[in-house]
């Protein structure tokens, strides 16, 4: 699937332990990006962190039950991401939600390298020979 190069970086921060349904809210966020056929997610699991509850989520040795950080990330075009958002907002009970522009450099078996790649994007730069 191809990534736009001008898009758009959804970043949502949550916790193991929220749900959506019977599925962990991660799962299901994940799986949902998919069947609307976004470019991409990632899921990230954190050692430790807080958020408004300012709780802190933190696994342990022994846990009874896991609350560790959770950070997706999805990336695509502003019409999809913008498509996606009613969808997230009906599955999230509590957690945030960022936005940022973002240059992407996909790589693949038909691509360029990275200096023609660079190049050709950002025009001549110093650094750049």
């Amino acid at each position: 699937m191809d990534v736009p190069h001008d898009a758009v970086l959804l970043r949502i921060f949550t916790s193991t332990a929220d749900r959506c349904g019977a599925y962990p809210l991660y799962q299901a966020i994940v799986h949902r990006a998919r069947e609307m056929h976004l470019a991409g997610a990632t899921v990230l699991r954190g050692p430790i962190g807080f958020g408004h509850s300012v709780r802190l989520h933190e696994g342990k040795l022994l846990p009874v039950r896991q609350d560790l950080p959770v950070v997706i990330e999805i990336v695509d075009s502003p019409e999809k991401i913008d498509s996606f958002l009613p969808v997230l907002d009906t599955m999230m009970e509590s957690g945030l939600v960022t936005l940022e522009t973002a240059k992407v450099l996909q790589y693949g078996r038909q691509r360029h390298t990275m200096l023609q790649r660079l190049k050709t994007q950002f025009g001549r730069h110093p650094h750049v020979a």
